[in-house]
């Protein structure tokens, strides 16, 4: 590695920045422009946050962490989509069959329920849902054992499931 800062900073940018940009794309339910603004905005933090105390022992995992609670800020301050005609169990079933992008409503709505949860649960249902990895895969990445994964697993689909219907109770609140 480089031995000037700037240069580190540079050289963990061009490491980082495809896995970077892949994470949050796959939480901006197909938005690019917000995908590219929160890339941007994640990045400007960590050169101003690197140059005053350093580069992180795991840069990508800082560069997550930012990305995932900037978009949590983001969409706590959006206004969820209309979804006069969809159900919470519609929503859900969706998601477990990998529909969920076949309705920009569903997606908005999966979208802003995995934001809301424990980063660990988030990454396990987006590893398992999104990037069609078995859950073998998964526990020999995590040094767990499978049956540990699906039990994790297990607790992040319910976990998404009340924050599914906590989000569509607040939309039926808003809705009368």
């Amino acid at each position: 590695m480089p031995d000037r800062p700037e240069e580190q900073i540079l050289s963990v940018y061009r490491e980082t920045i495809d896995p970077l940009y892949r994470y949050v794309a796959r939480n901006c339910c197909g938005d690019r422009t917000l995908a590219e603004d929160v890339v941007q905005e994640t990045r400007l933090r960590a050169v101003r946050e690197w140059r005053r105390k350093g580069l992180p022992d795991q840069p990508i995992a800082w560069l997550t962490a930012v990305a995932r609670n900037l978009l949590i800020s983001y969409y706590r301050r959006r206004r969820p989509v209309s979804l006069e005609d969809v159900a919470a169990a519609e929503v859900l079933a969706a998601f477990d069959n990998g529909r969920a992008a076949e309705s920009a409503a569903i997606t908005a709505i999966v979208c802003r329920a995995i934001a809301r949860l424990p980063t660990a649960q988030a990454e396990l249902l987006e590893a398992f849902h999104f990037e069609d990895r078995r859950m073998t895969q998964i526990a020999e990445g995590s040094g767990v054992s499978a049956r540990a994964v699906e039990g994790r697993l297990r607790r992040a689909r319910a976990r998404l499931r009340r924050e599914v219907e906590t989000l569509m109770k607040i939309r039926g609140e808003r809705d009368e």
